[in-house]
């Protein structure tokens, strides 16, 4: 007898970065050509030694690390992000207005759960980020899918007209995954004047804030002004994740920056998920705000130079069109005809090359997504990206 499955679980994808380990199961790679995986976008290294000490002495001296602590997280690291945020921003961030989630994707979900149901319909711009395409699908929302074409810069007026009465909010991810390209100030703006007058939430991600080459608290650069909006809660949501700038990746801290109002439903979907976010996680990526500004600044810098080589990689292998190229990722476009998501295993036979295929981050059947490829370039030094494109030189269909 087989039990009872939710239909929309069955009909959502499988993880695309699971399935692309399977395809390195069982390969051996040769000892002169290791494999190189620029398959996902995570920090490969532990955090740094003295945030590492800052948990360890948690772990032994604070009794209150190993209990439930509020739903909506730690008020220290809520008044912490607000304070930080009111700065990069140039806008008005207050403690009552940051919520704490095990994670980035949690505060997907949660906020979403806020917003839609089964039959509603959100937008989200192609190529997409999977887990939020997977997290509608069991829900059993309808994704409409935004094409960006080219340029991958999404185009409020085209949005406008997929706009229904079931629509119930506009997704945006900058620095984006999997397209690397950062959304300029004034498409950002444009779009949250289109959900305000549409009465729709914007949710913007901004995991990868940290390495926006035009983010840096040092020279007063900004990404966006959608905080210094006196209004930005009406129709604004943010979301944040810890994983990337401090390499929390295994303690799962992300942020919600919403009103108050829609954070009150929030803690409704948290307290019965998780209870509360992890008090080490949370513990370390305040300290990581306090102490570690510096180190991510030369991470972010680590991160650019890394872009540049890819960007200058492209520009000498031919056939070969770069779409995007920022944050953690290079999308492009490959000149072979051959579908990306074979393409891609033999990257892995031929060159011991990992990586997703467009074919993940496109509606199904996309031509769009058959020609192009995701790299994850930030796992990556400078030595292993010219080995990258060696290999990518020497391939032959």
């Amino acid at each position: 007898m087989t039990l009872p499955l939710n239909p929309a679980m069955a009909a959502t994808e499988a993880p695309p970065v699971m399935e692309a380990r399977r395809w390195i199961q069982g390969v051996t790679f040769p000892a002169d050509r290791p494999l190189i995986n620029v398959s996902q976008a995570a920090p490969v290294d532990p955090p740094p030694l003295a945030l590492r000490q800052a948990i360890a002495d948690a772990a032994l001296t604070n009794d209150a690390a190993h209990l439930y602590g509020p739903v909506l997280g730690l008020p220290a690291l809520r008044a912490e992000i607000s304070a930080q945020w009111s700065k990069a921003y140039g806008g008005t961030v207050t403690p009552d207005q940051v919520a704490i989630t095990q994670g980035c994707n949690q505060a997907f979900t949660s906020v979403l759960s806020t917003l839609a149901g089964a039959g509603d319909e959100v937008i989200l711009p192609t190529p997409w980020y999977f887990n939020h395409k997977m997290w509608l699908d069991m829900q059993g929302i309808t994704t409409v899918p935004l094409d960006t074409g080219v340029t991958l810069i999404p185009d409020p007026q085209a949005a406008t007209a997929l706009i229904t009465t079931k629509t119930r909010a506009i997704v945006l991810v900058s620095p984006n995954n999997p397209g690397g390209v950062e959304y300029p100030a004034e498409v950002m703006a444009a779009f949250r004047d289109l959900a305000r007058a549409h009465g729709l939430a914007l949710i913007v991600d901004e995991t990868y804030r940290d390495f926006d080459s035009r983010h840096s608290v040092e020279i007063g650069g900004r990404p966006h002004d959608l905080f210094t909006d006196p209004d930005w809660a009406d129709t604004l949501i943010q979301l944040y994740s810890f994983s990337k700038a401090y390499r929390l990746t295994g303690h799962r801290v992300g942020s919600i920056v919403a009103s108050p109002e829609r954070l009150a439903e929030v803690e409704k979907f948290l307290d019965t998920v998780a209870i509360c976010p992890s008090q080490l996680g949370q513990i370390a990526a305040l300290w990581g705000m306090q102490n570690l500004s510096q180190w991510v600044a030369g991470e972010r810098d680590e991160i650019l130079a890394r872009r540049r080589a890819m960007v200058e990689g492209f520009q000498q292998l031919d056939g070969w069109k770069l779409l995007g190229c920022g944050a953690y990722f290079a999308y492009v476009e490959h000149p072979y005809d051959i579908a990306s998501n074979d393409l891609c295993k033999r990257f892995v036979t031929d060159l011991s090359l990992l990586m997703l295929p467009g074919t993940m981050f496109q509606p199904e059947g996309s031509d769009a997504g058959k020609r192009q490829i995701r790299i994850a370039f930030a796992n990556v030094d400078l030595a292993g990206i010219a080995e990258l494109f060696r290999r990518l030189k020497s391939f032959r269909p």
